[in-house]
């Protein structure tokens, strides 16, 4: 952090979106600005130093608890939803990644070719990222993003 940056309270942070603030003036899914403007925030914040965790929803896409309502299989339906708040974070680490925002998106649902599954360093040890097992870049956003 250079001298004639802020001081900031925190060096890490939660920061919950939910999938809705993705979607800017449309109905629903993704609007492309709107992600990149978040994007910008998040990032200005990055620079004062501070680590980010991005929880991200999905109810811009799907909502589980709505297609159970109308028939569907619960389980089903939240799974679903849970593919949704999947792809918002994708959309989120493309545009913090664009941004030169180093990303991971983890997901307890495995889907290796996407996002890793969650992981705990051992009590004893230095908080640490855990190592990337693929050749692909490391990104983290549960559907959760985190920059470093």
């Amino acid at each position: 952090m250079a001298a004639d940056q802020p001081q900031t309270t925190y060096k890490r942070v939660l920061l919950k979106i939910s999938g809705e603030a993705l979607m800017g003036d449309k109905g629903f899914g993704l609007n492309p600005p709107t992600v990149e403007r978040i994007a910008r925030e998040v990032k200005s914040v990055h620079d004062l130093g501070v680590e980010i965790c991005m929880v991200i929803g999905g109810g811009n896409i799907f909502r589980g608890l709505a297609g159970s309502a109308q028939g569907m299989e619960r389980t089903t339906a939240d799974y679903m939803g849970m593919l949704a708040t999947v792809m918002n974070a994708l959309a989120m680490q493309s545009a913090l990644e664009g941004l030169g925002v180093f990303t991971r998106v983890i997901s307890a649902i495995p889907m290796d070719q996407v996002c890793e599954p969650p992981t705990r360093p051992p009590r004893c040890a230095p908080t640490k990222w855990p190592a990337r097992r693929s050749s692909r870049a490391p990104r983290w956003t549960g559907s959760t993003t985190r920059t470093r």
